[in-house]
Order: structure tokens, then C-alpha cells, then sequence
């Protein structure tokens, strides 16, 4: 199966351009599968992992949110904010994820529940990615 388009873009840059042969995006009503010759979709993305393949090569970008249009064995990533493993500083980030936690716990008025959970959904994302891009390569027993 040929390739297909992939562009990642935010406000501020282009993350990605190039050409994949899976996309695995985080829909708001789940998890997302985009392969060549997909079907024409547009779609609001949740904070979460973007995935991409291509060959036997995988990249992965933490995302907070945007939109995913698929058109013509395009598709274009909107995201409001999205990084690499390699930017995203790992002590900061689970700083950030321990107050949206305690944001979340809190039961004062004043919090408001849905953008704590926000969040906490970005902030375990690119913890996420950090951990797991930060682990060293096991080495295959031959």
C-alpha cells in the first residue's frame, strides 16, 4: 500500500511534513486509524498521543487538542499545541500534571472542574510521552 500526506501544524510552526503509512490520532471519541486511501473526515482531536509510521519508523507527538481533516490521501493536523518527546522537559511536566491533579481533587468553588481535567489530560500526555521516549533501548537476547 502506497504512502499518504501527513502535515502537523500549530499556530506557530510545522511540526511535520512528509509521507506516512499509518496515522493513529486521539478523536474525542476515541482512537482514530487513518491508513492510505481513507475515507474524507473531519474531526475535533482530545489531548493525547498522535502516532505515525512510516517503513518501520515510528514518531510520536503529544497534542492538546485541534483538528484532523482527511481529504484526498491528505491529512492535516491542526493542533492546538503539540511536541516532541525531546522538547518536552520531563520535571516540569510532571510538576504541571501534580497540580492539575490536585486542581482536579479540590473541591473549592472557584475551581472550574472541566478545564482542570483539560489539564490534567495534556499534562499526563506529555508525561507520558517523556517517560517513555527517556527509557533506554532493551537489547534483544540472541
Amino acid at each position: 500500500m502506497s504512502p499518504f500526506r501527513l502535515e502537523v501544524v500549530t499556530a506557530e510552526e510545522e511540526l511535520y511534513a512528509g509521507d506516512v503509512d499509518i496515522l493513529i490520532a486521539p478523536g474525542i471519541d476515541g482512537q482514530l486509524a487513518i491508513l492510505p486511501s481513507h475515507a474524507p473526515l473531519l474531526t475535533q482531536l482530545a489531548p493525547g498521543l498522535l502516532q505515525f509510521r512510516t517503513g518501520g519508523e515510528e514518531e510520536d507527538l503529544a497534542v492538546s487538542g485541534g483538528f484532523l481533516e482527511v481529504l484526498r490521501n491528505k491529512a492535516v493536523v491542526l493542533a492546538d499545541a503539540a511536541e516532541r518527546a525531546e522538547d518536552i522537559d520531563l520535571d516540569r511536566a510532571e510538576t504541571a500534571m501534580k497540580r492539575a491533579q490536585e486542581r482536579v481533587a479540590s473541591h473549592d468553588s472557584d475551581v472550574d472542574l472541566e478545564r482542570a481535567m483539560a489539564q490534567l489530560a495534556r499534562a499526563r500526555t506529555r508525561v507520558g510521552l517523556a517517560r517513555r521516549r527517556r527509557r533506554p533501548e532493551r537489547v534483544q537476547a540472541p
